[in-house]
């Protein structure tokens, strides 16, 4: 058999063994793409596109695009700051004075939107989600936002791009090329601020997955993603932030995931950082801002699995738009 038939295989023989939602490496700069309790946490509209090619020289190998956008809702947004104490001769959040006046923001509701296109071989889909937080005020240096998500995932095989040694492959019998599909995800998230952590559960509701009309072959089903996260913000000097994280992901039945990554802020206007992910990649991050409205991000994985024979890393890019941005902080407070 030629390829695609593992992948097909994989899809309408077995139950899933690897990650049913898409890879990311940037996750640190928009965490709302793994947990909805981050919608609204800031007080302008927090827009974001970003474009991943996984596993560059491989043929059919994975390639995500999405577009992301939250905000808070209700006058409230507008309290009498950016969310918290800006020093009033900078207005960074890199500022010292900025972490000595810290005050957590008052409670109220966020919502946003994302949509997630994903294509491996084949395989193409696509996720919509409407997602929904409020943040609560523990007190006066920390939140703490639980929110959900829900939508569609539309979720298509192309037979016309799979070759057989058998030109009547009994998996095929009445072969389904396109399935709708509901989907919910839940998560909650501390901050203050120099500390973030947070959990999340995607894809959270058991369902079948299988593109095969022919219960012989009917056995895929779609598995919950879960993510556990923590980092914190010091100070090298004045100008210099290191904020160190670490993410856990798990995928029943496959083996936990861990992610160590660090992010060193200049001034807040451009950084550097490098992640690994264990048995998997190491990563080189950089970015900058422009101005107070635009920033651009870049990555590239470097592949340590068997995978390193035949591919050329992975590349991920994303753009930020910091809309409705009434207080021009030159930077994500958020993005930690």
């Amino acid at each position: 058999m030629k390829k695609y038939i593992l992948i097909f295989a994989l899809l309408v023989s077995t139950k899933a063994f690897s990650q049913q939602k898409p890879q990311y490496t940037q996750y640190i700069f928009n965490q709302y793409l793994l947990n909805p309790a981050l919608s609204g946490i800031e007080n302008y509209i927090d827009f974001k596109a970003g474009y991943r090619k996984q596993w560059a020289g491989i043929n059919d190998a994975p390639q995500t695009s999405f577009i992301s956008a939250h905000w808070a809702l209700g006058d409230n947004q507008l309290w009498s700051n950016a969310l918290t104490s800006f020093p009033e001769e900078t207005g960074n959040p890199m500022d010292r004075n900025y972490m000595q006046n810290y005050t957590s923001s008052p409670p109220h509701h966020g919502m946003g939107v994302t949509a997630v296109l994903d294509k491996t071989g084949p395989i193409k889909r696509l996720d919509a989600n409407v997602t929904y937080a409020y943040h609560l005020q523990l007190s006066n240096n920390f939140n703490l936002s639980a929110g959900v998500a829900a939508g569609l995932s539309s979720i298509s095989l192309d037979i016309n791009a799979l070759t057989f040694e058998n030109p009547y492959e009994p998996s095929l019998n009445r072969a389904i090329t396109n399935q709708l599909r509901p989907d919910l995800s839940v998560g909650v998230w501390l901050y203050g601020a120099r500390i973030f952590a947070g959990v999340s559960a995607q894809q959270i509701l058991s369902q079948k997955l299988s593109f095969s009309g022919d219960e012989a072959y009917n056995q895929g089903k779609a598995v919950p993603h879960f993510f556990g996260t923590v980092g914190y913000k010091f100070f090298l000097d004045d100008e210099i932030a290191a904020i160190p994280s670490v993410m856990v992901k798990y995928v029943q039945p496959a083996p936990v995931s861990v992610d160590v990554n660090m992010k060193i802020a200049f001034k807040d206007k451009l950084w550097l950082g490098g992640s690994y992910r264990k048995d998997d990649s190491f990563s080189a991050m950089a970015g900058f801002n422009i101005g107070k409205m635009l920033n651009l991000t870049y990555s590239y994985d470097f592949t340590t699995s068997d995978l390193n024979q035949v591919s050329n890393g992975s590349h991920e890019i994303v753009l930020g738009l910091l809309l409705n941005n009434i207080y021009k902080v030159p930077s994500y407070i958020r993005m930690w």
